[in-house]
């Protein structure tokens, strides 16, 4: 495998200067609250320096790349680039960086849609993509700052505003985010 320094050459290559920074943001959001939560921190920051390693690819090369693989993807994930650009991120981590451990590979993969029973790597990377300090949104700040003390609560406030966001814009909710944001909320009560 390469090294976290030949993968980010790589990476800022295939992005454009705003998305790399945004990357980077992650990266550092990612590694402090794994030190925060107790996760492996490389894990943590390969994962969050891949998240969107497939974000700018043409939704056909994102197809194409989960056909290669013989994902089972369903029709709404499938025509949404927001929403498999995980799971082409993943595939493209797997194939292009020999990236081969599953929690890494998850978290990638899960970023944007969430799911069921998520691991605290899982929500690291859910939480660091929302709160990055390039970030700015009405409602980031008190994100930021519910992170720092509560992880399932901020996931929980980052589950919240991603669905009223996608109902403000009058677009569809992936039922894996309503399933995660259920199975999160179980956990803070």
């Amino acid at each position: 495998m390469l090294s976290f320094d030949e993968i980010q050459l790589r990476v800022s290559q295939w992005l454009s200067k705003k998305r790399f920074k945004h990357t980077l943001g992650v990266v550092e959001s990612a590694t402090h609250l794994a030190k925060l939560y107790g996760v492996d921190v490389e894990k943590a920051r390969l994962a969050a320096l891949l998240h969107d390693c497939a974000k700018e690819l043409p939704l056909q090369d994102m197809q194409n790349l989960v056909k290669s693989e013989s994902y089972d993807a369903d029709q709404e994930l499938l025509s949404n680039g927001n929403l498999l650009h995980g799971l082409a991120g993943m595939i493209r981590a797997k194939k292009e960086f020999s990236i081969s451990d599953d929690e890494v590979l998850e978290a990638i993969r899960v970023h944007t849609t969430g799911k069921v029973h998520m691991s605290t790597l899982d929500k690291v990377i859910f939480l660091a993509d929302y709160i990055e300090p390039n970030r700015d949104f009405p409602g980031v700040d008190e994100l930021r700052n519910v992170s720092e003390l509560d992880l399932e609560k901020a996931v929980l406030l980052g589950f919240d505003n991603t669905i009223i966001h996608l109902i403000e814009q009058n677009l569809s909710i992936y039922p894996l985010t309503i399933l995660g944001r259920n199975d999160v909320l179980q956990s803070c009560k």
